[in-house]
């Protein structure tokens, strides 16, 4: 986190406050619009998107080398900024090294829920804590890109059912293969989009790494 991102915290008689820096941007969905037609394969498009995508990730390396999750990485807690760049918000979730008196993590946006997460969800009590892993962010940070960049969400389900079907699908580990959706080609793009999609946590690429490849 930045270090000017919390402004100030504290009790009052219901309960708990928290301010911090007001961030102007646009939700990831809303600003990739430009990108989800034909008309957006252009080299300031592609530019673009890889910015994004980049500082996206170098937020991601920042929380997971000092030991924590963000655990709730999805496109309405990453807002594009004037610049391009990717801002992240709402740690409301996060899962650091010490769990402390937490309320217990049962996971957050379903769409953006990785397998191993979804698998958790279902195999354990509703009251039991998961503790949520680095590549669990990593998962969501590609299923964020697929969803808005090709407006389809990458494990398809009828929007329709409830939760837990669509975690037994997610916890399958399949997705949709990124070429039958993809308004352009963008195959660097793709690629690193389905690695961070990999149903083995330990095939998929640190954010570290994601930055320096995007």
């Amino acid at each position: 986190m930045s270090p000017g991102y919390r402004v100030g915290a504290g009790a009052w008689e219901g309960g708990r406050w928290l301010a911090v820096r007001w961030i102007d941007g646009a939700p990831l969905w809303r600003a990739l619009a430009r990108a989800r037609g034909p008309e957006g394969d252009s080299a300031s498009v592609r530019s673009w998107l890889l910015g994004i995508a980049r500082t996206w990730a170098e937020h991601l390396a920042r929380m997971h080398a000092a030991g924590w999750a963000h655990a709730d990485v999805q496109p309405t807690n990453t807002l594009v900024t004037g610049d391009g760049c990717a801002a992240v918000i709402d740690y409301a979730l996060a899962c650091g090294p010490h769990n402390g008196r937490r309320v217990p993590y049962r996971g957050a946006l379903t769409h953006t829920t990785a397998p191993e997460i979804a698998t958790a969800i279902l195999t354990t009590p509703a009251d039991a804590h998961i503790q949520a892993r680095p590549a669990a962010d990593i998962w969501s940070l590609g299923a964020s890109l697929f969803w808005c960049w090709t407006g389809h969400r990458p494990v398809d389900y009828a929007g329709n059912v409830d939760r837990l079907q669509k975690l037994r699908a997610i916890a399958k580990g399949g997705t949709t293969a990124i070429g039958d959706v993809r308004p352009w080609p963008f195959s660097a793009f793709e690629a690193a989009i389905m690695a961070c999609l990999s149903a083995d946590p330990a095939d998929r690429p640190t954010a570290e790494e994601l930055a320096a490849a995007w």
